[in-house]
């Protein structure tokens, strides 16, 4: 079936539809990761975006039931080069296009993915349509040209949980599946908000002894206390921080009462609630192959990335120090309070998919725990 991305600035696109039919709408990006589709499908980040998949040839490993990363798949629509049906993986259990088809997602192929992300590489994300219904490249153009500005949505309502839940799942071992410890093992309590959080997230936490509860992305700062938890994190999540202004009242009275540790939309509203401020990116970041130097050690160590924007370090005045630097852009990576156990993170050091060089953060969490605890 033939299928069009057209573009708000008016380039058209033509290619395949795979996966369901109809029309997805959605602010156009693109990932430079080689592997991992499965898991970036399946990313609460991605809520409101379409995703141009750099790698030429997707859905060679099909999909499989271990994989995932939330709930369900939240992007928009997915766009790559060329689709392979004919999948060749010991755990996968179907194809892309029919993962796509049952969650209700459009996808393309067939379209020059590097010509369009060069495009977005010179003209900025900006939305667009993709339809195999609607085949008019003038009233596509005139559709994605009415879609609201990814800058002042609030996404995050429709991918935090809807009440508070207990998480024990470890990381997944060949062999082996999911770790599942046994409680007594996990000696610190975190409380986790919820703002789209990854599954590996939960699990990194799990692998360094944390007993996770996750809570609704507005849950009450007082309620969080009353749980009298060893740390506090804030997850990743998908849109623009600024107007998520009840979690940022929610943080304030949370910092300097407990170790906190943000990841992601997470970190961006960390800096927010120490007054800092936030700047959308031209076309961000996402992939899983972008250099960033930790300042207190000197350390370059390759990241997972996915974010539209960036916190402005100038900003934050004397409440927060450089913690992380992204060494393609200079973007502020990470933040750390200049007096309080509290830091963030920009980047996903969970990095599922991904290179594991910064899981050693879910460790230094623990040790400002443990030293809160005066363990």
């Amino acid at each position: 079936m033939k299928a069009i991305l057209a573009l708000a600035d008016g380039r058209i696109f033509e290619g395949k539809s795979f996966g369901a039919s109809g029309e997805a709408a959605g602010e156009v990006v693109f990932n430079t990761a080689m592997t991992g589709y499965q898991e970036i499908l399946t990313d609460p980040s991605y809520k409101g975006q379409m995703v141009t998949m750099t790698c030429p040839q997707i859905g060679n490993t099909g999909i499989n039931p271990e994989d995932i990363e939330s709930r369900g798949v939240f992007l928009s629509g997915f766009i790559v080069r060329e689709y392979l049906e004919n999948y060749s993986s010991w755990r996968a259990t179907m194809t892309l296009a029919a993962y796509l088809k049952e969650n209700g997602v459009v996808g393309i192929d067939g379209i020059d993915t590097r010509a369009l992300t060069r495009h977005i590489r010179d003209k900025g994300a900006q939305n667009g349509i993709i339809s195999t219904t609607d085949l008019s490249h003038e009233n596509l153009v005139a559709k994605a040209r009415k879609l609201p500005s990814m800058s002042g949505l609030d996404l995050v309502t429709g991918v935090s949980c809807e009440k508070p839940y207990n998480w024990r799942e470890g990381s997944w071992e060949i062999g082996k599946g999911h770790a599942n410890p046994d409680p007594s093992t996990l000696q610190f309590r975190v409380v986790a908000y919820d703002f789209g959080i990854k599954y590996n997230i939960l699990r990194c936490l799990v692998d360094v002894g944390c007993n996770v509860t996750v809570v609704p992305a507005d849950f009450p700062a007082e309620k969080t206390l009353a749980m009298n938890p060893d740390g506090i994190f804030l997850s990743n999540g998908p849109g623009d921080p600024e107007p998520l202004l009840k979690a940022q009242i929610e943080i304030r009275k949370l910092i300097g009462k407990k170790p906190i540790f943000g990841i992601c939309l997470g970190h961006q509203l960390l800096g927010l609630a120490l007054g800092g401020r936030t700047v959308k990116l031209p076309f961000g970041n996402h992939g899983s192959n972008l250099p960033v130097m930790d300042i207190s050690t000197g350390k370059v160590e390759i990241t997972s990335q996915n974010h539209g924007f960036a916190v402005e370090l100038e900003s934050l005045g004397d409440a927060a120090c450089l913690g992380h630097e992204n060494l393609n852009d200079h973007t502020v990576e990470g933040i750390r309070h200049c007096r309080l156990p509290v830091f963030s993170v920009q980047h996903h050091p969970e990095a599922s998919p991904g290179p594991h060089d910064s899981r050693y953060l879910f460790g230094r969490f623990v040790e400002m725990m443990k030293k809160e605890k005066g363990c």
